[in-house]
């Protein structure tokens, strides 16, 4: 392709970019600091909680920035989508990860309040707390289950895009239509794809 969309991909990457590298600090790093620095469970999940608490909103705005550049470089890429052999089904899987990603961040960010909730020293965090009572213990388990799957959701969309980075080059490009529109007509020599550069 000769047309440049480099605000596009900026904001797809540097908001993929911020999603996974801010998702595998806070499970590595936060987490591990309150682990050390706390001394108690309830005083390691304040700490964890008031880390994850000042990233919440960053992470937000990281996770819509990459959303508007992946539908941007979906609405300029249609066409490739359409006639180029293989980029559907790399698109669709990018699209399955990166829904899973998101659910999986909002289920940490839930499991995460309740957490912070029932380890709040304050009296009206303590009293929200009591309406919505829960298994402590195993909220959190699953929050720790739960900022691991998000950096690894990511992570897989990293390698999804370098994916579609490679199938964008010229030769591979050139390739994927012509096997794709072979598939279409068998009166089109398949084989032909296979002398093409790389």
């Amino acid at each position: 392709m000769s047309e440049r969309h480099t605000l596009i991909r900026s904001l797809h990457d540097v908001g993929l970019a911020a999603w996974f590298g801010g998702s595998l600090m806070g499970a590595v790093g936060l987490n591990g600091a309150a682990r050390s620095e706390g001394g108690t469970e309830a005083a390691t999940d304040r700490i964890a909680s008031a880390g994850w608490a000042k990233w919440t909103p960053v992470n937000a705005a990281a996770i819509g920035v990459h959303l508007f550049g992946s539908g941007g470089l979906l609405a300029v890429n249609a066409h490739r989508v359409a006639t180029q052999q293989g980029v559907a089904a790399s698109t669709a899987a990018k699209t399955v990860v990166t829904a899973a990603a998101l659910a999986a961040t909002a289920y940490a960010r839930v499991l995460g309040k309740k957490v912070e909730l029932a380890s709040s020293s304050d009296p009206e965090d303590a009293e929200k707390a009591s309406k919505h009572p829960v298994d402590l213990d195993k909220a959190r388990r699953q929050l720790a289950c739960a900022q691991w799957v998000v950096p690894a959701l990511t992570g897989c969309l990293v390698v999804l895009n370098a994916l579609h980075g490679e199938q964008q080059r010229p030769a591979e490009q050139a390739s994927g239509m012509w096997q794709r529109a072979a598939s279409l007509s068998p009166h089109l020599p398949a084989g032909i794809s296979h002398h093409l550069p790389h």
